[in-house]
């Protein structure tokens, strides 16, 4: 099966980040993000510890110990860059000053609700961070992940198995397989991955998926 490397689905998401925007991208495979944004479009990435005008991942070598993402990873800053206390960037995020947050997730439903930051395993470690803030505070909700777990099962579901981050706050759903919008009539095939036919998505995917 043919299915979108994690660089592609970095780069499909930075294509739908418009001009302008004020966007948080979380731990893990949201921080490709930042590597495939345009240079001549002006976006405001933003990070939950306190950064405003985030750039991308630094060249090797050149790695500033004090100049770090929400996951502890080195980061650049641009021009005209804003450093603040991580009070006021929970603010930010919880008074709808977001336009657009990228999240990763361990399931989605067909109605947009979020399970990403406890698998509700006995040895598990939560680390929820600033996602429900994120997930209930920016303008829009994109999540990019793979389509199955290793063990082959559907990470797109009917109905969350675990605890929620948020409730129907998702709109875009971007995976190795496919981009799915999150409409009110259920999970609206945007594209495929080269080669994909609409049954084997299907039969990849919990959740009841709608032809585009």
């Amino acid at each position: 099966m043919n299915r979108y490397t994690r660089d592609q689905i970095a780069a499909r998401v930075a294509q739908d980040i418009f001009e302008g925007a004020y966007v948080n991208l979380g731990i893990g495979l949201p921080t490709k993000v930042a590597n495939f944004l345009p240079k001549d479009r002006e976006v405001f990435l933003h990070s939950e510890n306190g950064l405003l005008g985030m750039g991308p991942a630094p060249a090797p070598g050149e790695e500033d110990e004090d100049l770090i993402n929400a996951g502890k990873q080195p980061v650049t800053i641009l021009t005209g860059g804003a450093y603040f206390h991580h009070a006021d960037s929970f603010a930010m995020m919880r008074g709808g000053h977001l336009d657009i947050c990228v999240l990763g997730a361990f399931q989605v439903s067909e109605k947009g609700d979020l399970a990403n930051w406890h698998t509700g395993a006995p040895d598990a470690i939560p680390a929820v961070g600033g996602a429900m803030d994120l997930a209930l505070g920016a303008k829009k909700v994109y999540v990019m992940m793979d389509h199955q777990t290793k063990t082959g099962e559907s990470k797109i579901v009917r109905e969350c198995s675990y605890p929620l981050t948020g409730v129907a706050c998702v709109n875009r759903i971007y995976t190795d397989l496919a981009v799915l919008d999150v409409t009110p009539d259920g999970l609206r095939v945007v594209e495929m991955a080269p080669g994909l036919t609409f049954d084997e998505l299907q039969a990849a995917t919990s959740a009841t998926l709608l032809a585009s």
